[in-house]
């Protein structure tokens, strides 16, 4: 049930009418929707450094919960095989859980994970600020764009 409704909500996001006065996004890849938001949320936790369970209003009425993996960052892992990583990976977490106090995040460019059941976006916090540049500017994460990623235990 829980991925049916997921599928609703990407759906409803993907396919919904653009406002008029918002410039058209490029065209993603030949069956890769993109939306391209802002879709308003609210933080309900943050799991690590770059992902997020939020609650997002898809329809008068209609909420979800769904888990974002924040685009364009990858944070150290909770579960880590050396103790730098773990701690970088609770610092990487904590300064989400502080920029996100307010609760509220905008996605954008929102579609489909490879995972099922989590969406990937790109997330600002409620005053504009890109988790994912903050995250790499303290250090606590590195640019990615999808592939394998580096190890921090090295």
């Amino acid at each position: 049930m829980r991925s049916r409704a997921i599928t609703i909500f990407l759906t409803c996001l993907l396919t919904a009418p653009a406002s008029a006065e918002a410039p058209k996004p490029p065209r993603p890849p030949a069956g890769r929707e993109v939306l391209p938001g802002p879709v308003k949320a609210e933080v309900l936790k943050v799991i690590d450094g770059d992902t997020l369970t939020v609650r997002a209003r898809i329809w008068v009425g209609q909420n979800l919960e769904i888990h974002v993996r924040i685009t364009g960052v990858d944070t150290p892992e909770l579960r880590a095989r050396c103790d730098r990583e773990r701690t970088l990976a609770r610092e990487a977490r904590e300064t989400v859980r502080a920029a996100v106090a307010s609760g509220q995040v905008r996605l954008f460019d929102v579609q489909y994970g490879k995972y099922a059941g989590r969406g990937v976006a790109r997330v600002e916090t409620e005053d504009g600020r890109d988790i994912a540049k903050m995250l790499i500017d303290a250090g606590l994460g590195r640019a990615y764009g999808g592939g394998k990623r580096a190890g921090w235990c090295g």
